[in-house]
C-alpha cells in the first residue's frame, strides 16, 4: 500500500466515524422528549371587590423626597395600605358592615372580640388615608394664623408642640401613631397603638404621623427619631390641620 492509499484509508475511517457520531446524535435527539414551552405569565388575581377603595396619593410618588422616598411611598401606599383595603372588603362581604361608613365600622367594632379583624383593617384604612393628607411637599414651616393661636394657647409655642409631638412619636412602643388632636377647646398630642385612633376617644384628629416601621425603615432603618424630625420640619401639612380645626 502506497502513501496515497494510507491517506485515503485514514480519510475514509474519519468520515465513517463522523457519520456514525452524527447518526447517534440524531437518534438521541429524536428519542429525547420535546422541551415544553415556557408557561404563559399568570394573570394577577383581581383585587377583591367591595365598598372600599384605595385612595390615590395627593401628590406624586416622589413628592415628599427627600423626607420620604418614592420607594417607601410605593411600598407603603401600594402594598401595605392596599392590603388593608383588600382585607377589609373581604371581611365585610355579605355582612351589614358592607353598607356602613368607615367611621361607623370603627366605632361599632371597637373592643368587640370577634370583630377584631374588621376593626383592625378598617382602622388602618382610615388612619393611612388620614396620614397621606397630613403630609405635603415643602411642608412644615408656619401654621395658618387661627391654628397657630390654638397651638400657642395649648402648648405655649410651636417649638413646645414639636417637642411634645416628637416625644410621643419616638416613645410609642412598637407600631402605632402620634396625633395632634382637638380635645374640647384645646389641642393635645396623643399616641395610639396599632390600628387605634382618636376616633374612639371622642377627640378630633387634626394630623398624624405613622410610626409603624414600614413608614420609614427603607429610608431611615432604625432611626425613627430622624424620620419624625424630618416630617415635622419639612413635610407636615399645617393647612390640612387648619381645615380640620373646629373653631
Amino acid at each position: 500500500m502506497g502513501p496515497s492509499d494510507i491517506v485515503k484509508t485514514a480519510i475514509t475511517r474519519r468520515e465513517v466515524m463522523l457519520a456514525t457520531a452524527g447518526l447517534s446524535l440524531i437518534g438521541s435527539m429524536a428519542a429525547r422528549p420535546a422541551t415544553a414551552p415556557d408557561p404563559a405569565p399568570t394573570t394577577a388575581a383581581a383585587a377583591p371587590s367591595g365598598p372600599f377603595t384605595l385612595p390615590p396619593l395627593p401628590y406624586a410618588d416622589n413628592g415628599l423626597d427627600p423626607v420620604i422616598s418614592a420607594t417607601t411611598l410605593g411600598f407603603h401606599h401600594g402594598k401595605h395600605h392596599k392590603a388593608y383595603v383588600d382585607n377589609l372588603n373581604k371581611a365585610v362581604s355579605g355582612t351589614p358592615y358592607a353598607d356602613l361608613p368607615l367611621e361607623k365600622i370603627i366605632s361599632t367594632t371597637y373592643g368587640v372580640a370577634d370583630k377584631v379583624g374588621i376593626y383592625n383593617n378598617a382602622g388602618q384604612h382610615w388612619n393611612h388615608s388620614f396620614y397621606w393628607k397630613s403630609l405635603r411637599p415643602q411642608g412644615g414651616g408656619e401654621p395658618p394664623v387661627a391654628l397657630r393661636h390654638k397651638i400657642d394657647e395649648s402648648f405655649g409655642s410651636l417649638d413646645a408642640l414639636h417637642k411634645e409631638w416628637f416625644a410621643a412619636a419616638t416613645s410609642q412602643f412598637g407600631s402605632g401613631w402620634a396625633w395632634l388632636v382637638q380635645d374640647g377647646n384645646k389641642l393635645a398630642v396623643i399616641k395610639t397603638g396599632n390600628a387605634d385612633s382618636p376616633l374612639t376617644r371622642g377627640q378630633k384628629p387634626l394630623l398624624t404621623i405613622d410610626v409603624w416601621e414600614h413608614a420609614y425603615y427603607l429610608d431611615y432603618q432604625n432611626r425613627r427619631a430622624d424620620y419624625v424630625n424630618a416630617v415635622l420640619d419639612k413635610s407636615i401639612n399645617w393647612n390640612f390641620a387648619a381645615e380640620n380645626l373646629a373653631v
